[in-house]
């Protein structure tokens, strides 16, 4: 009787042993083709998509798209039975907007422009306005001093002077647009005019930027860019030495008396976008999770002229679509993966990384229990700028480095073993100029403490962003490897024993 026990605990631990010994992927990596990359991205990135843009009929048709073809994988709705997560997304149309000193009204477009989106409708009223230099402040210069300037409308010169030499760069340089606006602010401004230059302006869209922040903690401060005219109607006949002195060095602030009407009104329209989450659910470890994603929007139209965005990011969107038909076929024959994987196309991208963050505010899926986030953002083409022999045969690998140590260990043997592609890591550098690790939608995973690898193809400066980024321009032979190299990345994280590790602290972001 012992022995036949004994007997029995050895099979059961060969068949154990047999059930986890890992199936070749090559078979379902090699239905990732050339050909049908291209047929789906003519698809996505064809005139009928009108680019794509965030909160347009070009999306939804795109998303309408995509839905349709993870249905057809027999993929599982990834978000409460519906294959689409929709998110809140606002515009404005402006209706009026009024700028009057002292009985003088200015003209619209010729003096002055509103920043619609950072505005709300209102009337004010000031009998006095408060100069404040530049309207820098950082950790070591503030024009306020101590100007009071709460309730008050606040006038601030344009950029910074030569002596000054700001810490950061980019959307919020202290010595930048928005960032003066919000320190505006935070100080209590009712209103902020920024003195700015090309003037007269072309006549403003009646519909402002889109954004996904209606209700706020507080109000900002109404913002108005004006011109060196009106600001000399404002200030009077020491606009010149005052001008000439703010190029030069820090400005003492002031207090000007004038009679002001600053009036502005629009409407707010209510939109929405979506992303489209499509799951292929796992063995014995299906309540633990890899998440694969790629932006499927990219910038809409112009007029009649379409930004097609085959590669960015279409060639991210159609790699996904690719990856869950390998994996479906797994599954069919199998093999499918021990985790379950949420395939992801994300919206808003190009607007501010919407889609990932809404997901990332508001999963589907416990975040502790996701083990990685591979994510896909323009593989279909060529660096420009890299002039080197690999160029046919690299791929950027982005965040490798970051948050797991287990993340180049993986990337790096699944691409010795199959794909022997080069791994360019030049934008894991710490002082990217172009803080590529922050740019696209992994980073939303990152920043909730999911490990991220990014792949991507580099900046294409001849296409990047305009019409002529169209799929007859995409290298499917290269776009195919490069995909092909994801899935095999996936297949082992997807597969094998533990969860990725997170040994390793998020980088501060700048």
């Amino acid at each position: 009787m012992k022995q036949f026990f004994l007997l029995v605990a050895l099979a059961s631990g060969l068949t154990a042993s047999a059930q986890k010994k890992a199936a070749d992927p090559k078979p379902f990596a090699a239905s990732i083709t050339e050909a049908d990359l291209k047929k789906q991205l003519y698809i996505i990135a064809s005139k009928e998509m009108e680019g794509r843009e965030t909160a347009t009929e070009g999306q939804r048709k795109a998303a309408a798209y995509i839905e349709s073809q993870f249905s057809s994988l027999g993929l599982k709705p990834g978000n409460a039975g519906n294959f689409q997560m929709t998110y809140p997304v606002f515009r404005d149309s402006l209706i009026d907007s009024r700028l009057v000193v002292n009985g003088k009204t200015l003209e619209l477009n010729n003096d002055f422009q509103p920043i619609i989106q950072l505005n709300s409708n209102s009337t004010l009223y000031f009998s006095e306005i408060v100069f404040a230099g530049h309207g820098i402040v950082d950790s070591a210069y503030d024009d306020y001093g101590s100007l009071d300037v709460k309730g008050k409308v606040v006038l601030v010169l344009d950029g910074g002077p030569a002596s000054y030499k700001p810490k950061r760069g980019g959307f919020m340089a202290p010595n930048g647009t928005y960032a003066k606006i919000m320190n505006a602010s935070k100080k209590g401004a009712a209103a902020v005019l920024l003195v700015g230059g090309n003037f007269p302006r072309r006549a403003m869209t009646p519909l402002g930027n889109m954004y996904t922040e209606l209700y706020k903690e507080t109000q900002t401060a109404n913002a108005y860019i004006i011109s060196e005219k009106a600001a000399e109607t404002l200030i009077g006949s020491g606009w010149n030495d005052l001008k000439e002195q703010g190029k030069k060095a820090q400005v003492k602030g002031s207090l000007i008396k004038t009679n002001m009407e600053l009036a502005f009104q629009k409407k707010v329209q209510f939109l929405q976008s979506s992303n489209v989450l499509g799951i292929i659910e796992g063995t014995d470890k299906k309540d633990e999770w890899l998440v694969i994603t790629a932006h499927y929007d990219h910038l809409g139209k112009r007029g009649d002229v379409i930004y097609y965005g085959a590669d960015d990011d279409g060639s991210g969107t159609v790699s996904v679509i690719e990856m869950a038909e390998a994996f479906a076929k797994a599954k069919a024959a199998g093999k499918g993966p021990r985790r379950s994987i949420l395939f992801m196309t994300v919206s808003g991208e190009e607007k501010g990384l919407w889609g990932s963050e809404y997901y990332s505010n508001n999963p589907s899926l416990t975040l502790e229990k996701i083990t990685a986030n591979l994510n896909i953002d323009m593989i279909g083409r060529t660096d420009t700028e890299r002039m080197k022999p690999d160029t046919l045969n690299y791929v950027y690998v982005v965040g490798d480095d970051k948050l797991s140590s287990d993340l180049k260990p993986i990337s790096e043997a699944a691409n010795s073993k199959y794909t022997k592609m080069v791994l360019d890591y030049k934008y894991n550098d710490p002082n990217d100029k172009d803080r590529i690790y922050y740019r696209s939608d992994h980073y939303n995973f990152a920043r909730k403490g999911v490990p991220i690898i990014f792949y991507y193809d580099g900046m294409l400066k001849a296409d990047y962003h305009k019409p002529t980024d169209t799929p007859d321009k995409i290298n499917y032979i290269l776009m195919a490897k490069r995909a092909q190299l994801v899935f095999y990345t996936a297949w082992e994280m997807a597969n094998r024993e533990s969860l990725l590790k997170r040994d390793i602290p998020l980088p501060a972001e700048d």
